[in-house]
């Protein structure tokens, strides 16, 4: 089962240039059934309730933002994850562009 976010009601602001996702050798990560580059960039989403800074990771090519765009972000895909006595939420989008016109309210 996929978890996906709704985005629509929320502004999402590039706060990091996107970045190579590298594995513990320092080399690009790359998707498994399509051999396409990961990227990470890190976020601030912020709602009515608040804000958190989020790390996105997408496949092909490298995202077109910079730090200060609000973001377009297509299929936001939560993944939650445990490993050795640690836990967390993984975030995966198809997608990330500026989006044009005014941010959300």
């Amino acid at each position: 089962m996929k978890l996906y976010v709704d985005t629509t009601s929320k502004q999402v602001t590039a706060s990091k240039d996107p970045e190579p996702k590298n594995d513990q050798n320092g080399n690009q990560k790359s998707e498994k059934n399509t051999g396409r580059l990961m990227w990470s960039t890190q976020v601030f989403v912020l709602d009515e309730n608040g804000g958190e800074v989020i790390t996105i990771t997408t496949a092909g090519e490298k995202p077109s933002v910079k730090v200060g765009d609000f973001l377009a972000v297509e299929q936001l895909e939560a993944i939650p994850w445990a490993t050795n006595g640690r836990n967390g939420v993984a975030f995966r989008a198809v997608s990330l562009k500026p989006k044009t016109g005014s941010p959300a309210k």
